[in-house]
């Protein structure tokens, strides 16, 4: 038995004048659908309600960029969205669940494990939870973005072996097949790193928000909490099964880390959005690098942003390279005069591959 969460982009889920892809959502049904009854449990993660609803409401006209009017838009075209995946998922005789998410849902705890919970119950209904950002109502300031983060996070909160990013691209790939036909397919991935990341381009299609970097973000986040990713074709009526069946040119698998944050950590990491920096010297970035210390006062030269304790803050080394992520215990006024402890060492969470 695998538990696997499956997120499709927007240029899988509709076709080329906006409108849900029906023989896409029917071919991942029925895949999902006797994958389960093979014992897997599958939470699938959608894009996609921007798209189909401006395809109701937009009457030709060219997509509005303004934030309100895509949160109208995807209000449209959510719940047209998931009348599509209900009569896909309809038709192999499986109920689906909606479950909208915002980032605040993952930023504080108690909520993080509420929403971990639901979607636990949903499978013991025999329910296949259908995710999505709630865009209608999601300020723009703590949007997730894309999907593919979410995915990603999604993945975290129900400990899944296997997130699989379904696109329209055969997975990563050496360049851009727009301008060099040259390119191939880059199979299996170690380490996101920054050579890869140079490899990642915008949205090809136009109609996703995501693109291959985010997706690389994804993979980025779901391997350090231990979950394998694979990002591979849509279009193919076992897209599921294929992606994870581990034949040679699908897709691109990214290898989970052998020391996988633990759930709480991952939550720190990459669930909750950063408040602020500090920035540590030299002495510091070695304690707690190599040896596993707490973040102590005298090791921070100085900071940005206005957090309050309990709040996550980015730790920057004396190069301002990214070096970890924690829950700082001082506001940002009480820094150099409260609590030596700054960050214990049970809230810090390094970010350096290595």
């Amino acid at each position: 038995m695998s538990r696997l969460v499956v997120k499709v982009g927007t240029s899988s889920v509709t076709d080329s004048s906006g409108g849900v892809d029906e023989d896409v959502l029917r071919h991942i049904a029925q895949d999902v659908a006797e994958r389960r009854r093979g014992g897997d449990q599958i939470v699938l993660v959608t894009s996609g309600a921007i798209t189909a609803g401006w395809a109701e409401v937009g009457e030709g006209r060219d997509r509005p960029q303004d934030s309100r009017l895509l949160q109208a838009v995807s209000a449209v075209g959510q719940p047209r969205l998931m009348d599509a995946w209900r009569r896909a998922f309809g038709a192999q005789g499986v109920a689906v669940g909606q479950v909208l998410l915002s980032p605040l849902d993952f930023a504080d705890r108690a909520q993080y494990l509420h929403a971990r919970e639901t979607l636990s119950a949903l499978d013991e209904l025999g329910v296949v939870a259908i995710v999505n950002e709630n865009d209608a109502v999601a300020d723009e300031e703590i949007r997730f973005g894309d999907n593919d983060r979410l995915a990603a996070l999604v993945a975290n909160i129900v400990k899944a072996d296997t997130l699989v990013l379904l696109t329209d691209t055969p997975g990563l790939l050496t360049g851009d097949p727009r301008r060099s036909p040259d390119v191939t397919l880059i199979e299996e991935v170690s380490e996101v790193d920054d050579d890869l990341r140079a490899l990642a381009g915008s949205s090809s299609s136009g109609v996703g928000s995501g693109g291959m970097a985010s997706k690389l973000s994804a993979a980025r986040m779901a391997t350090w909490s231990g979950v394998a990713t694979v990002i591979a074709p849509a279009r193919h009526s076992s897209p599921v099964s294929r992606a994870v069946s581990g034949e040679p040119g699908v897709g691109t698998v990214f290898h989970p880390r052998r020391a996988g944050l633990s759930a709480r950590r991952a939550w720190i990491a990459f669930a909750v959005s950063s408040r602020g920096r500090l920035y540590i010297n030299q002495g510091a970035l070695q304690a707690i690098e190599h040896h596993g210390r707490s973040l102590l006062r005298v090791g921070v030269e100085r900071s940005a942003g206005e957090f309050r304790a309990g709040e996550a803050v980015e730790v920057r080394g004396p190069e301002d390279q990214l070096v970890a992520k924690g829950l700082v215990r001082v506001d940002a006024d009480q820094l150099f005069s409260g609590d030596d402890v700054v960050v214990h060492r049970d809230d810090l969470v390094l970010l350096r591959a290595g």
